[in-house]
């Protein structure tokens, strides 16, 4: 009997917060649903059969493992609004007689009811939508064959069920500690808790502009792909932090200054929205730097994934200069032309024009640069070093003249060189115990066998020296670094033949690299665009629908903060504004005031949001570079395109709250 007086109690207790409590658990069902597709997905065993499998079942995995920190993060942080709604109602019942115990076996229902409810249709949604969701990964990664049959997983299932239960355990822990701790009074003001002037915390405020400064400075500063990746977590690290910091006790410190400014303060609207949002600020500052740090992730992920996606055709050729990439290491001359010899009889054998050859002998360092000193010891600090960290690539002049068609002419000693991202502005540059002179930026360079990645990686100086000082070269490399043989030589070639040709010759010519590397006189292998195209568009294919998934969860996330927001604030200033009416101001007046302060505090993350995403353009931009796409211009479009979108997303999503929000208020 009890226990059905318990449940019915329950039953109706979620009944009456219905206005609260749906939402949120229709973002619980989304959670789930989405967890359980992502998990699904990455055991689906038709995912191993599929080109780049290795690729795509890691950012599935990857996923996954972020949905579940989020899930735990986000539904318990947003519980906490439902928490604190009610605390009048758990202290209306404490003091008409209801015992602790009692009114914690009735959280303990409600948490058991929402947590069948989300997991039984989020699991059936997530199963109904899983082939659905498979299709669109075979579509983003560019799969046509389709698998027949329908795949069910238990383990995901399992996994799902559990981690959810996980969360609610959090959930109702968190809850039996406001009931168990508070006392009935305490509860029955929990909801106006914070009606007191907040404080203003300059250290707090300044230590919060620092960290956002800190964080900005290495984003803007971090001048390689290396040191943007090694300071990237630093950095959003600082930003974050930064924000909440800012939020929390730089935005009070701000309007308190806005408030000693009488000519300012002392006008209607602007005298009723500051002071409330004084007093807003106390209470919802943590709120606002979620719903900015959101906004930002859901901006800089979608963006940089669908520049990713956009730019795959030039991210390809990058990587891949030609349609045959074939390079050799340490190998003698003669066995090096006997196989490059080799490879362009195949080629007139199966009746494959060649519409593009370069050959040329190369050699590449990485080292430090320390003003015009290229250091090559092995006792570089990575980390210490990240920002000066080069990459020279010596070619031969004969060899340059040959593919360049060109009639330069060089004295020993001398050099060109060319760089397509940090200028090299001095006269001199040495290495080991050589010192070359300047004498000119070539008209056309080389197109480096790995130069696109290893450039990606650090600034990268393509120089062309005499013949006899590429050899001089290679002895002291030999000498001071264990650097034996000739030089190392690459053959590209583009071909105009149907694919199955293509496929044919890229089959022969490693069989013919194979047949060398058995005599112990050569050393290479080969790269086509043909063979490793479906990797990267299943690579890049896997971040886009990642960047898409997790965006869209993001979203839903910030829309639901949002919610609640207005929520709790539309209550909380309703009985503000009844006062205002009372005292003389208007119903036009009391509106235009909730205007101002409501669009105030509402568009301030998003405009945060724009500036974090400005800052991170640079670091992001370089990381992209080690994803080998250098087009910051198609970066910046995507982020441009991708804010204007989001903004307005978030202007509706204002006008849907917004609505709520003057209900409460005007009741």
């Amino acid at each position: 009997m009890k226990l059905g007086f318990y449940l019915k109690l329950a039953l109706n207790n979620l009944r009456k917060n219905g206005q609260t409590y749906i939402p949120y658990i229709l973002t619980c069902v989304l959670t789930v649903m989405m967890y359980y597709m992502m998990k699904s997905l990455s055991l689906n065993p038709g995912i191993s059969n599929l080109q780049g499998a290795g690729y795509v079942a890691y950012m599935l995995g990857l996923g996954s493992r972020v949905i579940a920190v989020f899930a735990l993060i986000f539904l318990v942080y947003t519980n906490s609004f439902l928490m604190k709604r009610r605390k009048k109602e758990f202290g209306l019942y404490l003091i008409l007689g209801m015992e602790k115990r009692h009114l914690s076996f009735v959280l303990l229902l409600e948490t058991v009811m929402v947590y069948l409810m989300s997991a039984l249709a989020g699991l059936g949604l997530g199963i109904a939508l899983d082939k659905l969701m498979f299709l669109v990964i075979l579509r983003f990664i560019g799969e046509t064959a389709v698998p027949l049959g329908f795949f069910i997983s238990g383990r995901a299932i399992l996994t799902t069920a559990g981690l959810l239960g996980a969360v609610y355990l959090v959930i109702y822990i968190k809850s039996l500690l406001t009931v168990q701790i508070a006392k009935p009074v305490e509860l029955l003001h929990g909801s106006n808790t914070g009606e007191k002037e907040p404080k203003t915390r300059w250290l707090m405020a300044v230590a919060g502009a620092l960290a956002l400064g800190e964080g900005y400075y290495l984003a803007l500063t971090a001048k390689s792909p290396v040191a943007a990746m090694a300071l990237l977590f630093v950095a959003v690290i600082l930003v974050i932090i930064g924000t909440y910091l800012l939020f929390t006790a730089g935005s009070i410190a701000f309007l308190k200054l806005m408030r000693k400014n009488k000519r300012f303060y002392y006008k209607a609207n602007h005298f009723i929205s500051v002071s409330g949002m004084i007093y807003r600020m106390k209470q919802n500052a943590a709120g606002l730097a979620n719903i900015c740090i959101l906004s930002t992730m859901v901006l800089v992920m979608v963006s940089s994934t669908t520049s990713l996606m956009v730019g795959m055709e030039d991210i390809i050729h990058t990587r891949y200069p030609h349609d045959y990439c074939i390079y050799s290491h340490n190998a003698d001359r003669e066995a090096n032309r006997e196989v490059f010899d080799a490879i362009l009889d195949q080629c007139d054998e199966l009746g494959i024009r060649i519409t593009e050859q370069e050959e040329y002998a190369y050699e590449t360092f990485s080292v430090v640069q320390d003003g015009d000193m290229f250091r090559t010891d092995g006792d570089i600090d990575v980390i210490q070093d990240m920002n000066n960290i080069r990459i020279l690539f010596f070619v031969p002049l004969s060899d340059y003249n040959a593919f360049a068609g060109t009639q330069l002419v060089l004295e020993d000693g001398q050099l060109q060189l060319y760089t397509d991202r940090e200028a090299y502005d001095r006269p001199l540059l040495r290495i080991y115990d050589m010192t070359f002179t300047l004498a000119g930026r070539p008209d056309r360079m080389v197109t480096f066998h790995n130069g696109a990645v290893t450039s990606n990686i650090a600034t990268a100086y393509y120089c062309v020296v005499t013949d006899r000082d590429f050899d001089t070269l290679l002895q002291t490399a030999a000498e001071q670094s264990g650097i034996i043989g000739d030089g190392e030589r690459y053959l590209g070639l583009d071909v105009k033949a149907p694919e199955a040709d293509m496929a044919v010759l890229r089959e022969r010519i490693r069989q013919i690299l194979a047949e060398s590397e058995a005599t112990g006189t050569f050393s290479g292998y080969v790269e086509t665009i043909l063979g490793q195209r479906a990797s990267f568009i299943a690579l890049y294919g896997g971040f886009f629908f990642l960047g898409v998934f997790l965006g869209l969860l993001f979203i839903v996330a910030t829309v639901l903060i949002i919610y609640y927001k207005q929520i709790s604030e539309g209550y909380e200033d309703r009985e503000r504004f009844a006062i205002m009416r009372k005292v003389g101001m208007t119903k036009g007046e009391v509106k235009s005031a909730i205007r101002s302060q409501v669009l105030t505090v509402f568009f301030l993350p998003l405009a945060v949001a724009g500036v974090h995403v400005s800052a991170a353009f640079p670091i992001i931009a370089r990381i992209l570079k080690l994803l080998n796409l250098g087009n910051q211009t198609l970066y910046l479009v995507c982020t441009v395109v991708c804010y204007a979108v989001f903004a307005l997303l978030y202007v509706l999503v204002y006008g849907m709250t917004a609505r709520t929000y003057y209900k409460i208020v005007s009741r």
